[in-house]
């Protein structure tokens, strides 16, 4: 029995500890963020590089969750009444474990309404991409969605300036243009030169110009649609980079805060242990009576 009491947990202590570090984390994190804002100046030159705050963000995050989850720890092992410090120290390593699990619940709920939201949002830009330039772009707008709302069409800038320069002409001739023009730009490579020809006349009837300079505007056209596709392209794949650098950055953080995090606690808790107490009981010595 006395080993039983002695070892067995306290789910209070647990909890309180685990209370504890929540309510820690979040006042350093308050903290840390509060001293991050204050050194970015808008105004100035002296703000630092976003890589910098990146890692400086990372740092602190290590070293409040270190500090967070060594207070619950110590705290948890001390209200559990152990005198032994392995079981004190278990019972910090429990308060933590606790308080991770209630901040990876709190953090997946919160991102799985971030993720819907910036998907929702992406899908429309991600789809009009893809569309446009094959599905090797689709892939890498994926991997980088928060980026990729910023891209456009390739087109919609030559669909602008043909129905601009058709004038007064019927909206049959200008959609008829818009659709030749559309198809000689993003249609098979094969029929390419076939394609071109029929945006050359179909130009021509809705500007009322000759077919030689249609053709030349064609190659125009055609010319912009390649450098604006390229140029979409490099910023997608620049986007999906440095969405993965950010992704991987973010997780060698977040397991160096757990395994500190950890150890602080348990060593924290071991280190909290109560002194046994022992309370003995003499026997009254009564003195003998004299006659």
């Amino acid at each position: 029995m006395r080993t039983m009491m002695l070892h067995s947990v306290s789910w209070g202590a647990v909890f309180a500890g685990a209370t504890v570090a929540l309510i820690a984390q979040v006042i350093l994190n308050m903290l840390g963020i509060g001293i991050g804002l204050s050194a970015v100046d808008p105004a100035g030159n002296g703000t630092p590089a976003a890589s910098s705050l990146g890692i400086g963000a990372g740092l602190w995050f290590v070293i409040s969750g270190v500090l967070a989850a060594g207070a619950g720890g110590y705290l948890a092992g001390r209200l559990s009444g152990k005198p032994s410090t392995s079981t004190a120290g278990y019972h910090g390593l429990i308060a933590w474990a606790v308080s991770t699990l209630v901040v990876l619940y709190l953090l997946s709920s919160a991102a799985i309404g971030i993720v819907g939201g910036a998907l929702g949002t992406a899908s429309s830009a991600i789809g009009g991409v893809g569309n446009a330039m094959g599905g090797s772009i689709q892939t890498a707008a994926q991997a980088a969605a928060p980026s990729v709302t910023k891209l456009s069409d390739p087109f919609s800038g030559i669909e602008s300036q043909v129905r601009g320069n058709t004038g007064s002409d019927p909206a049959a001739l200008k959609d008829a243009a818009v659709t030749a023009m559309r198809s000689a730009v993003t249609g098979d490579a094969a029929q390419q030169a076939d394609a071109q020809e029929k945006a050359a006349v179909a130009l021509a009837k809705a500007q009322n110009i000759p077919v030689e300079q249609a053709r030349t505007q064609v190659q125009q056209y055609t010319q912009q649609f390649k450098d604006t596709a390229a140029k979409a392209k490099a910023q997608a794949i620049q986007a999906a980079d440095a969405t993965a650098r950010t992704v991987s950055q973010g997780a060698l953080f977040g397991a160096l805060a757990l395994i500190f995090g950890a150890l602080a606690a348990f060593f924290a808790g071991r280190g909290s242990a109560v002194d046994p107490t022992v309370t003995r009981t003499a026997p009254t010595v009564l003195s003998p009576r004299r006659a």
